[in-house]
């Protein structure tokens, strides 16, 4: 699963996402003008169709362009291929581009003093900027068309500088409101990438208090449809942040509905609507609640086979991941690991190669700890460890500190598991520093890390006791407002419950969904 692409190269990453019609596209609009047929970037950007990797030798010897010359004519190819993309979208649902091209006549027009017709264009972007609730695109709009009435007698312009100055007004009020769930929103998700769930009572009060003092004041019945997402958005990750997954399931549920209850935003706003399907089904998983995470799930699939979400650049890579990630979860949570290695792993391989270029850090890191467990589930520890390692490699040590410290426990498990364990002080010791360094040492990770130093003290036939004792000692912290968090990427307890009962995991794990599904019927 390695990239396919040199990410370094922006025009030819550029290049690998058009599509045949879009590549077809720009030759006809670069070759409006006959003497573009033949020229230096034209040429350029057929041989860099062609090729499946970035290669500047392979570039200069098949092109008249010296290496001087290749810089500029890449920058000027990357300016066309933009341009062109840019005619192909204002003809697409992107009405923000619509409302942008309104605007640039607008201005055109002002500037030859044809300050009617300016108006005119003002107010078809404006129509389209009200239906779908752009509303800073909207205050520019209606700045720009203060600016004609105050300068130039247009109409009436005693009743129309009152207008306009009330609409002023109402839209600043709403972009602020807007702005200020916006603003925690994002902040709230960059604490949640980071350290992923609150460690401990300071990190608690922290992020308690920074969610009330940032939430601005609004009523619920008046706000508009972004603002309301906003919210929703903001209170899944605090909830996710605190732990409390029944709260992050109203929310995000509600999220869901927002988007079910305004059809047309499923396709002005895909990426949001993928992601409020992503964390409720994540919910759900931590939850542990099978027959509704089946029934969304399903619905998701379904929606994504249908065609009712748009599908571009960016919802191809969401659905990829939720996609995967999701199906794993579900094989998870029934224990048919086994199963999931055979349906899943060849085709997330095969998609993977698709879109690898795409997938930001993140991504692969949470792609890889799935893929990880399923093969530890599956009793393939050797392929466990390979995937873990990857994870553990990451060099950046401020993205998900709680997946990376699950991984170096994990890679333990599977490293005593598989009998790779001739260097194991060296990897406790080396799992015990990055605990530290990520102010992450806690009481679970401690008793673990323990019972790993003090194993090869231990007699062959003591050693089924030795686990007891560690389930006794860590079953306490199941529940444990800030300990459990280990557990919820790490079915810690299913593992030491099958060296007790000489089960394989799968096994136990099954056995679990079995009476887990029973009770939820009843």
């Amino acid at each position: 699963m390695s990239n396919y692409y040199n990410k370094s190269d922006h025009l030819f990453l550029l290049i690998k996402t058009l599509s045949k019609s879009e590549k077809i596209n720009f030759k006809i609009y670069v070759n409006r003008i006959k003497k573009n047929k033949n020229s230096k970037f034209m040429k350029l950007f057929n041989i860099m169709s062609k090729i499946n990797s970035y290669n500047e030798k392979k570039i200069l010897d098949s092109t008249i362009i010296s290496k001087v010359q290749l810089s500029n004519t890449k920058a000027h190819l990357y300016k066309q291929i933009l341009v062109s993309l840019k005619l192909q979208e204002t003809n697409k649902e992107n009405h923000d581009i619509q409302i942008r091209e309104y605007l640039d006549f607008a201005k055109i027009l002002y500037n030859k003093g044809l300050y009617i017709q300016s108006l005119k264009f003002l107010e078809k972007a404006k129509i389209i900027a009200r239906s779908y609730e752009f509303k800073t695109i909207l205050l520019e709009l209606v700045e720009f068309e203060k600016m004609i009435e105050s300068q130039h007698i247009t109409r009436s312009l005693y009743s129309r500088s009152g207008e306009l100055s009330a609409e002023s007004k109402e839209l600043i009020e709403r972009v602020q409101c807007n702005n200020a769930l916006s603003n925690l929103s994002l902040e709230l998700y960059g604490l949640y990438l980071k350290v992923g769930y609150v460690r401990n009572e300071k990190d608690k009060i922290f992020i308690e208090t920074y969610f009330r003092t940032n939430l601005p004041k609004f009523d619920i019945k008046k706000i508009s449809f972004y603002e309301k997402l906003f919210l929703y958005q903001a209170q899944v990750w605090y909830h996710f942040i605190r732990q409390d997954f029944i709260m992050c399931y109203r929310s995000s549920y509600k999220w869901i509905e927002l988007f079910k209850n305004n059809k047309k935003a499923k396709r002005i706003a895909p990426v949001s609507y993928l992601k409020g399907y992503h964390y409720l089904l994540d919910t759900l998983f931590y939850l542990n609640h099978y027959s509704k995470f089946t029934y969304i799930f399903n619905q998701f699939e379904n929606e994504v086979k249908n065609g009712e979400i748009l599908i571009n650049g960016n919802t191809r890579i969401l659905i990829f991941m939720y996609t995967y990630t999701n199906r794993i979860n579900k094989h998870y949570m029934e224990g048919n690991f086994s199963e999931g290695v055979k349906k899943i792993i060849p085709s997330l391989f095969t998609d993977f190669k698709k879109i690898c270029n795409h997938l930001d850090s993140h991504y692969i890191m949470i792609l890889y700890y799935k893929i990880a467990c399923l093969y530890f589930g599956s009793g393939d520890n050797n392929n466990a460890i390979r995937y873990l390692s990857k994870v553990m490699k990451n060099k950046k040590k401020n993205l998900r500190q709680d997946l990376q410290c699950s991984a170096r426990l994990l890679h333990l498990i599977a490293c005593y598991e598989s009998g790779l364990d001739e260097n194991m002080d060296q990897k406790i010791q080396s799992a015990y520093k990055f605990f530290i360094q990520m102010d992450d040492w806690y009481i679970v990770q401690k008793k673990i890390i323990h019972f790993f130093k003090n194993l090869g003290n231990v007699y062959p036939h003591q050693i089924k006791s030795q686990f007891k004792k560690l389930k006794d000692k860590l079953i306490k912290y199941y529940d444990h407002p800030y300990e459990k968090r280990t557990f919820l990427y790490l079915d810690i307890i299913s593992w030491i419950n099958s060296k007790i009962e000489n089960k394989s995991v799968e096994t136990i794990i099954k056995e679990k969904f079995i009476r887990n599904k029973i009770s939820e019927n009843y």
